[in-house]
């Protein structure tokens, strides 16, 4: 397969260090390079500037394949540099059209520090997801989070839990279920996905008794894709949806908002914890952690969730091409 493209994310944080250590795990398994500044990697990594992906697998046993691009400014572990913000940017751009022509197969983001972006770049997304439903050219795109143990998708995302009821309508629960259900089928190779959709209110509004979006939104538009063939269970109470016997009956959680979505996977799988963006017409993982201004700088940041972003990004890539 093509190259991964493992954009460098905010340099101040982990992400230098941990693409100095996906490539320890990953240089015999698994071809990638990184887009970033090659002085902003930890003193000693191993790393082999090169002018195009094409030559990535060629020097991977020597060192961390990279495309140089030089920042402005000095770096300062755990203080992003607003000099940076628009650079940044750049490689996350270049990365998605090196994917465009061919040149790589997938993308993994390091993570992004949102405030430094906006300061310095006037960076005017609410996260990585919106920013490459942009570059991908959709009018939606819809953040998943994944692991061997769990996979949710949340319908709204990164507002306030008191515009949840007003954000949520039928035309975005029904992309939300279309979207994931594809997804599904073309990246994850499940022929017949099952979904389970969670209420928005405690006891999936118990008849109406705590609140009547699952009578008057959620349950409609579940019909109506039932009726299209998807396979739906729901609207569930979301407190029993993710027990270990609830989980071995669907492929993938629909829930309503943020947080509900992701408290059981990182209660589940911290660690291993993958952030898919679906609905796109390339392939983007991400960890799923912040940038962890506390301890960069300090070697001790733990590469298990980009490494598995690597990984889902290469089986993914498997899955899609098959």
């Amino acid at each position: 397969m093509k190259p991964v493209a493992l954009t460098c994310g905010e340099p101040s944080g982990v992400g230098p260090e941990l693409a100095a250590k996906t490539w320890g795990a990953l240089r015999d398994r698994l071809p990638f390079f990184w887009i970033g500044d090659p002085s902003h990697l930890p003193s000693g990594t191993r790393h082999v500037v090169i002018k195009s992906p094409e030559t990535a697998s060629e020097v991977i046993d020597r060192g961390l394949p990279v495309l140089a691009r030089e920042f402005p400014g000095p770096l300062t572990p755990g203080q992003p540099n607003p000099e940076h913000a628009a650079h940044v940017v750049a490689a996350i751009e270049e990365a998605v059209t090196l994917v465009s022509q061919g040149l790589a197969s997938a993308v993994c983001t390091a993570p992004i520090h949102k405030q430094a972006l906006q300061d310095g770049a006037g960076f005017a997304f609410p996260g990585h997801t919106e920013f490459l439903a942009r570059l991908g050219g959709v009018d939606r795109a819809v953040m998943m989070l994944a692991s061997d143990q769990l996979r949710v998708v949340p319908a709204t995302i990164h507002i306030a839990l008191a515009e949840v009821p007003r954000a949520l309508d039928a035309d975005l629960l029904r992309d939300t279920i279309r979207i994931t259900h594809q997804a599904l089928i073309n990246d994850f190779g499940i022929p017949a996905p099952r979904l389970a959709v969670a209420g928005l209110n405690p006891h999936a509004g118990e008849s109406g008794k705590m609140g009547r979006e699952e009578i008057e939104l959620i349950a409609p538009v579940l019909d109506a894709l039932r009726a299209e063939g998807l396979s739906l269970v729901g609207p569930l109470s979301a407190d029993t949806m993710f027990h270990a016997a609830a989980r071995n009956g669907y492929d993938a959680a629909i829930c309503m908002y943020h947080d509900q979505a992701l408290i059981p996977i990182k209660t589940l799988d911290f660690d291993r914890g993958v952030n898919v963006t679906l609905g796109l017409p390339f392939i983007r993982t991400s960890p799923d952690h912040g940038t962890a201004l506390d301890i960069a700088g300090q070697g001790i940041a733990n590469p298990t969730s980009i490494i598995e972003a690597m990984r889902m990004a290469a089986q993914m890539v498997g899955a899609r091409n098959r």
